[in-house]
């Protein structure tokens, strides 16, 4: 698929990419070379992914770029239950970014189970 826009997994990740920059300026000062940096970088990778895979030929190589989108889903969950850890901002606001990134990765993983059984 070249239109990548119209794809329901890039379309979620880029509003968790939007969610995580408004999350982010709520972090410690002293984050912002580290977690806070970390966190945009792997929100931003998601749909960058699954754009750079829809442009690939094969379904072998777009299975690999949304392996890899599937892949900074679960790191940015990971870096985001440490931010709720840490208890740097608001629980509601951790709690909803956090469901939204698992409901990422289910649509990844069915995405990714249709274009291997596309062969």
């Amino acid at each position: 698929m070249k239109d990548f826009k119209k794809l329901n997994i890039w379309q979620l990740g880029m509003d968790i990419v939007d969610r995580v920059y408004d999350l982010v300026p709520m972090f410690p000062s002293e984050e912002r070379y580290g977690l806070r940096s970390q966190i945009t970088r792997s929100a931003v990778s998601i749909p960058s992914n699954i754009a750079e895979g829809s442009a690939k030929r094969s379904n072998k190589e777009k299975v690999r770029f949304t392996e890899i989108a599937l892949g900074s889903a679960f790191e940015l969950e990971t870096q985001l239950l440490t931010v709720q850890k840490r208890k740097w901002v608001k629980v509601e606001s951790i709690d909803e970014l956090i469901e939204l990134v698992r409901s990422e990765q289910s649509m990844i993983s069915k995405f990714i189970d249709k274009l291997e059984a596309e062969g």
